[in-house]
């Protein structure tokens, strides 16, 4: 497993991106393709994770903290109220480009329907 991904030079600052969200734990940062008028990405800042199969059990925790600095996120920026999707995508298929797990919190508009297969 590579220790070096787009995400990991984010946490260390090696290239600009839009954080908007950190703590021990977890970093937030804009979508730079957004598919929402909010889009942000959650990641865990301290172990590098390819995909959610590859976590462990010892390592479930990360993904309830992802959620709680999502929900977080969303009650502090004022959408919470109105509601906002948490996804996260596990290999290609699915539509995962960067192999270091991540959860994107979209909100912002009404999202309708989830899961269109093609689309």
């Amino acid at each position: 497993m590579s220790s070096e991904t787009l995400f990991s030079k984010i946490i260390r600052r090696e290239i600009p991106a839009t954080i908007v969200y950190e703590d021990d734990d977890v970093l937030a940062f804009k979508d730079i393709a957004p598919q929402a008028p909010v889009h942000v990405l959650f990641i865990p800042k301290n172990e590098i994770i390819p995909t959610l199969d590859d976590l462990q059990p010892s390592q479930a925790h990360l993904i309830g903290k992802l959620a709680l600095a999502a929900a977080e996120y969303a009650r502090r920026e004022g959408f919470a109220q109105d509601g906002y999707r948490i996804v996260m995508n596990c290999r290609e298929d699915a539509g995962q480009t960067v192999f270091h797990i991540h959860m994107h919190l979209l909100a912002g508009a009404p999202l309708g329907h989830f899961g269109t297969p093609g689309r």
